[in-house]
Parts: C-alpha cells; sequence; structure tokens
C-alpha cells in the first residue's frame, strides 16, 4: 500500500511527539496484526481518556506531522486495536479503486434483486438546512466544516457516558480520514470485503460528496460523521442504494428493511452514519 512517510516510529523515543510539534499525554504505539507484529507502527492511542477539545488539538497538530485522529473503543469485550486482527499485508492502495465499480460490483454481488445499479448519489444540495451546512462555496470552507462536524461528534463520543465503553483518540499515518482504515489493516468488514482499501475508496468518495470523516471504529463497527447529508428524500433514497451495497446487513438486519425506510429514517438529515458488518 502506498503511503507517506511514517512518523508515529518518532514516538518510540519521544513519546509525547514534542519533535513533531505535538503534546501527547501518555499512550502507546500499536503494531501488532493477525500476522504478528508488523515493521512499524499502525497507530497511536491515548491510555486514558480524553477531555472535550482533545481531538480538535491533536487534529490541528497532528495534520502536518502527517497523523489523522479517529476514536476506538477498547472496552467492548474484544480488547484494544492490538487484539483486533490487524491486516496490513492483505490491504491495498485506496486510490487505485473507483468507488463506483466498487460499489457496483457489490451491488450486482450481494444487494441487487433483479435491480440495475442506479449509479452514485450526486452531492446534496446545500440548503443551509443542516447544522453543519454552510453556505460558503470553496472547498476550504467545506472542510473546515466537516472537520469542525467531526470534532464536535468527537467530544461527545470521548465524553462520559457516550455510547463507547472505553473510547480513547488514536492518531493513524494516513493520507486523509477516509484512508484510515486501510492504513490501519482494519478487518471489521473481513466477512465481507476482506480489502478494505475497497472499502475506503467508496469512504473518499464520501468525504468528496458528502464531507464524512472517520469518527470511530471499534473491533467490527466503523462510525462516520456526515456534514452535508441528504437533505431531501429523493437525495436520502439515492444514497440508500449505495449504503445497501456497502453494507447490506444495515438494511437486511436493521429496523428498517426497504430502502426508502431506512433512507426516511437513518439518512435524511442525519449527521452520523454506522456500519456493521456480520
Amino acid at each position: 500500500m502506498a503511503t507517506l512517510p511514517n512518523p508515529l516510529p518518532h514516538l518510540a523515543t519521544d513519546p509525547t511527539g514534542s519533535a513533531l510539534g505535538l503534546a501527547l499525554p501518555a499512550g502507546r504505539l500499536i503494531d501488532a496484526t493477525d500476522d504478528g507484529a508488523w515493521h512499524e507502527p499502525l497507530l497511536w492511542h491515548a491510555d486514558a481518556p480524553s477531555a472535550p477539545g482533545d481531538w480538535t488539538a491533536h487534529h490541528d497538530a497532528s495534520r502536518p506531522a502527517g497523523l489523522v485522529p479517529v476514536v476506538i473503543e477498547v472496552g467492548d469485550g474484544q480488547g484494544g486495536p492490538e487484539n483486533w486482527e490487524l491486516m496490513p499485508a492483505d490491504t491495498s492502495y485506496p486510490g487505485d479503486h473507483d468507488a463506483e465499480e466498487v460499489l457496483a460490483g457489490f451491488w450486482e454481488e450481494y444487494a441487487a434483486q433483479d435491480e440495475a445499479w442506479p449509479g452514485l448519489a450526486p452531492a446534496p444540495v446545500d440548503t443551509g438546512a443542516t447544522p453543519a451546512s454552510t453556505s460558503a462555496s470553496t472547498p476550504a470552507a467545506k472542510q473546515a466544516a466537516a472537520d469542525a462536524l467531526a470534532a464536535q461528534l468527537a467530544d461527545s463520543l470521548l465524553a462520559p457516558g457516550s455510547t463507547l465503553k472505553e473510547p480513547r483518540l488514536a492518531l493513524v499515518p494516513a493520507r486523509r480520514s477516509a484512508d484510515i482504515p486501510a492504513a490501519i489493516g482494519w478487518s471489521g468488514s473481513a466477512n465481507y470485503e476482506s480489502d478494505t482499501a475497497r472499502l475506503c475508496a467508496v469512504l473518499r468518495s464520501w468525504e468528496d460528496r458528502f464531507g464524512i470523516r472517520v469518527l470511530a471504529l471499534t473491533f467490527n463497527q466503523l462510525v462516520l460523521s456526515v456534514a452535508a447529508p441528504p437533505t431531501t428524500l429523493a437525495e436520502a433514497e439515492a444514497t440508500a442504494a449505495e449504503h445497501f451495497a456497502f453494507c447490506p446487513d444495515n438494511i437486511t438486519q436493521g429496523t428498517h428493511t426497504t430502502l426508502r425506510a431506512y433512507a426516511e429514517h437513518e439518512l435524511l438529515a442525519k449527521q452520523t452514519w454506522s456500519f456493521w458488518w456480520d
């Protein structure tokens, strides 16, 4: 997998990351994979719970160093990422895959019921109706809005009483947030797709169209923040087809088992998307 130089090895001798412009709390480097120790650390995560504002502080400081933040779960019975059966050796590079080709293939193999692949959903029209939307049309403004929403939602996940039992702030060497699962060789989708980079190609497309950020990872769950969610039912239904191809279990094993119901209840103006593969 083609990557930028990994700054994490510097933390072995400089735990706070001061030479990289960081001020990290006590934490640990993870290099454990399903095949034994990887040749370099795959991620760093804090040993203790974080405080509100930590995501933003570490995001702003770590971006120049080539690190991207994500919340991880270490207390759901599967242990931390050293026990997640990471598979970086089996992971290609997200940029080598086309998002629509990946989704069309999934649709035909797993989701279609004599229905042709409908194609990618268009980017939602910015109506200003959702809290994260911005009237500014510049790419920089949209990036800032997406980062701000991710920080807000990350604070809620890291706070006591969140939906995660023992969340920790982590940093991953990646080109962009969408690449985080591939960068660590995350295997939560292995029963559906063993090369996580193919899913990350879709996440890149969603990053461009919907302003997603990879917000949290558990052993088998992926949670995204969504800065520009669908704002009409038509947009949501078009996006629901992509979700069905990406993770059929969201519909077939979920509460809303039709694309229309899923679109209306899980996608319309929703600022988080969650996926879990059986």
